[in-house]
């Protein structure tokens, strides 16, 4: 039996009179099994951050719909992708008053693998079960400090200016993205995209302990629950996007081996 994704989308408004954050997940029209998730946190004036994030999931589904991975590997479909919609977004300037700008994470699963790209301080995160295997890490001032030694943690969450981006998409400069992969996906494995609305409030195991212990569905709820509590009364806008992985047949094994184990502690002469 092939491996089986349970997948969630959520998002909340927060305490912002508008909601710039978009996700999306898609399914490819022609190859079951295959999907992508895409989530974008969008800034730049009124409606001009959504306007950004838009084009991030417009240009996402429009490049799903034609990409081949017999035609074109998955980095060079992801990097296509972000490219573009940052050519798009720069484009919208002049045909409107804002200054848009927007993050970019985008997750593609297939065949047993998973490969991502990332701009701005929206994140990724793996688990397998609660424990976590990667993170991308934030093109962000603060990050950056942290990454060089001249922040600590304690110091990168009081500073100043923490939400100033060193990378975003229809900025002035051609936007840094970095990418991820792991070319073997199993049960008990999640995603996670999200905006700084959300993993602003919670540490790494933290989300992996959610992510472990529940379904896509209600870990969503739960995380939101839990951002909002901590947010109020100026949370940020809270998006995110979960992807799990389960096998079915792993689980029945796994199953059925607690039960011999629990036989033979409680039943020794059974064998």
């Amino acid at each position: 039996m092939a491996l089986q994704i349970d997948s969630c989308i959520a998002q909340h408004i927060g305490d912002r009179r508008e909601q710039q954050d978009r996700a999306t997940l898609i399914s490819h029209p022609k190859r079951p099994g295959m999907l992508l998730a895409v989530l974008a946190d969008g800034m730049g004036g009124h409606s001009g951050g959504a306007m950004a994030a838009e084009q991030v999931l417009h240009n996402a589904e429009r490049n799903f719909e034609s990409y081949s991975p017999n035609q074109q590997a998955p980095r060079e479909f992801l990097k296509a992708m972000v490219d573009e919609s940052h050519v798009v977004i720069k484009l919208t300037r002049f045909t409107s008053e804002q200054e848009p700008h927007s993050t970019a994470c985008v997750l593609l699963v297939q065949s047993g693998r998973a490969d991502w790209a990332h701009c701005g301080d929206s994140r990724i995160y793996h688990f397998r079960g609660d424990r976590l295997v990667s993170r991308t890490q934030d093109h962000s001032l603060v990050a950056e400090l942290v990454r060089q030694g001249k922040l600590d943690a304690a110091a990168a969450e009081r500073h100043p200016q923490k939400n100033m981006l060193l990378a975003c998409l229809g900025g002035q400069r051609e936007p840094v993205c970095d990418f991820g992969e792991t070319d073997r996906i199993v049960d008990g494995d999640s995603f996670l995209l999200c905006s700084d609305g959300l993993w602003a409030y919670f540490s790494d195991a933290e989300l992996g302990g959610v992510l472990a212990a529940y379904g896509a569905r209600e870990a969503a709820g739960e995380l939101i629950s839990r951002a909002r509590a901590r947010g109020q009364p100026h949370g940020d806008n809270v998006s995110l996007v979960i992807v799990k992985i389960t096998d079915p047949e792993a689980q029945e094994r796994q199953r059925q081996e607690r039960l011999r184990r629990a036989r033979r502690k409680h039943f020794p002469d059974l064998g």
